[in-house]
């Protein structure tokens, strides 16, 4: 591929949006073994999605978690529910949503020495559009189009679908509207829209005076109070007058799960939820985490310490204890859990090696004051650092030339269902952002290559 071609394509498609990055004549290979991997950690991440909806469920109703055993968790979903409206906590409940799951899941994966290291679960995911042009332009695949169509509506293609993109979210507009023409080639009935721009009553939801059958929402759930007709729109897709996906139930966004995923209260549940297998993959990809758990105003018990990192050796009483550790202990990333107007976009994460004594004391007093104020939920996880590799990119003159950086893997699943009507979870592509190697945070800036993986 040469730079020019690229060059041309990604600007005749309108996905930069005043936004840079480098461009690369290749695009990301992976090992056999890598790609054995990409499709196991697809149907893990699947079924920790409803895991986590059993989870929640049983806390909620204060049900034992296990099956044949005795294990209470109420605080789970106080967890999940700490600062959502009550409004929200009913509709993540409503029976009518049973069972629902976001149609596209997209793990962030950095690749290390030993391995994937899975950080994030997003369940709301950009770059879908952008990853079925790349893929399709570098000659990588062109199934993500049809995958993503097919995983909204549950299999019905003939279902009216409108895809609502806030303005916040506006960056991303050019992308579904690429992925939204280029179905609409193939004979399927979908538009791009702003949330104002619909109509919505409990009868439904309307769009040019059109009953809409699917609304893909791509719009944060800490931002439903911006949506107009917000309280109709929860009541018709309790009413089943339209499928709103993903689902709107805010404990499918958390980071706050993949911390419930190392509480050793719970992996007795985990195992037997998630069986053996994909127990111990989500464990060993997924890098030791810790919610962040305020402290009652009297402090811990006497002999009681908290399910936190060890400072010094030591088990911790206090954060605070956490908030003056040395940078050798600083291996740790502190972010923002969901429902959170930070907590997308690299906005609340802070790394604690990438920062002064006093940056990181900051982020530990803001974060705890967030926690304290606006019931914000926080966690801690283990910073795993990615592998220095190789790939070639173009340089400023438009040659190619080889460079070094550490990846994040991107891979879209996408949930479709079998003869036997079992959920499954597809790898339609994966895209991949090669940064500089003295980058502690890897996401799509100036300085990095986008490139889409060949699967």
């Amino acid at each position: 591929m040469d730079f020019s071609r690229i060059n041309g394509a990604l600007e005749a498609g309108g996905f930069f949006r005043n936004k840079r990055w480098k461009l690369s004549p290749d695009a990301w290979r992976f090992s056999e073994t890598q790609r054995d991997m990409l499709q196991n950690i697809g149907n893990a991440a699947l079924a920790f999605y409803r895991a986590t909806e059993r989870l929640y469920l049983a806390s909620a109703e204060n049900r034992s978690v296990l099956r044949n055993e005795k294990l209470y968790t109420p605080w789970v979903a106080e967890i999940f529910d700490r600062g959502k409206p009550p409004r929200l906590v009913a509709h993540q409940r409503a029976r009518a949503l049973a069972g629902t799951l976001p149609p596209v899941i997209r793990p962030d994966l950095l690749i290390c020495n030993d391995g994937f290291a899975l950080t994030e679960l997003d369940s709301v995911p950009g770059g879908i559009g952008l990853t079925a042009f790349l893929s399709r332009l570098y000659a990588r695949g062109n199934a993500m189009p049809d995958l993503f169509f097919s995983a909204v509506t549950g299999g019905n293609l003939t279902s009216r679908v409108a895809v609502a993109v806030s303005d916040e979210a506006d960056d991303y507009r050019a992308e579904f509207e690429w992925l939204a023409q280029d179905l609409r080639e193939c004979g399927a009935n979908i538009e791009v829209c702003r949330p104002q721009e619909m109509e919505v009553s409990a009868d439904g939801v309307f769009f040019k005076g059109k009953k809409i059958d699917v609304l893909y929402r791509f719009f944060e759930l800490f931002d439903l109070d911006n949506v107009p007709s917000a309280e109709a729109l929860l009541e018709a897709a309790e009413r089943g007058n339209v499928v709103v996906t993903p689902p709107m139930r805010a404990f499918q966004e958390e980071k706050a799960a993949l911390a419930l995923l190392h509480h050793p209260t719970l992996f007795p549940f985990w195992e037997e939820s998630l069986g053996r297998e994909y127990f111990l993959l989500m464990r060993k990809i997924v890098p030791e985490s810790w919610l962040v758990e305020p402290l009652p105003p009297q402090g811990l018990p006497a002999c009681a310490v908290l399910h936190a990192p060890m400072s010094e050796g030591r088990p911790i009483r206090d954060w605070t204890e956490l908030a003056s550790a040395p940078r050798r202990e600083r291996e740790l990333v502190l972010k923002a859990s969901g429902f959170d107007e930070t907590a997308w976009g690299a906005r609340s994460v802070t790394v604690g090696t990438d920062v002064s004594q006093t940056e990181w004391r900051s982020a530990w007093e803001n974060a705890l004051l967030r926690m304290r104020e606006r019931d914000s939920v926080y966690v801690l996880q283990r910073f795993r650092k990615p592998s220095k590799l190789e790939h070639r990119v173009f340089d400023e003159n438009g040659q190619s030339v080889p460079a070094f950086g550490r990846v994040r893997i991107c891979p879209y699943y996408f949930i479709g269902y079998n003869e036997n009507t079992r959920s499954r979870a597809a790898l339609g592509g994966a895209l991949c952002t090669f940064c500089p190697p003295d980058k502690k945070i890897i996401h799509g800036m100036s300085s990095a290559v986008l490139v889409p993986c060949g699967i």
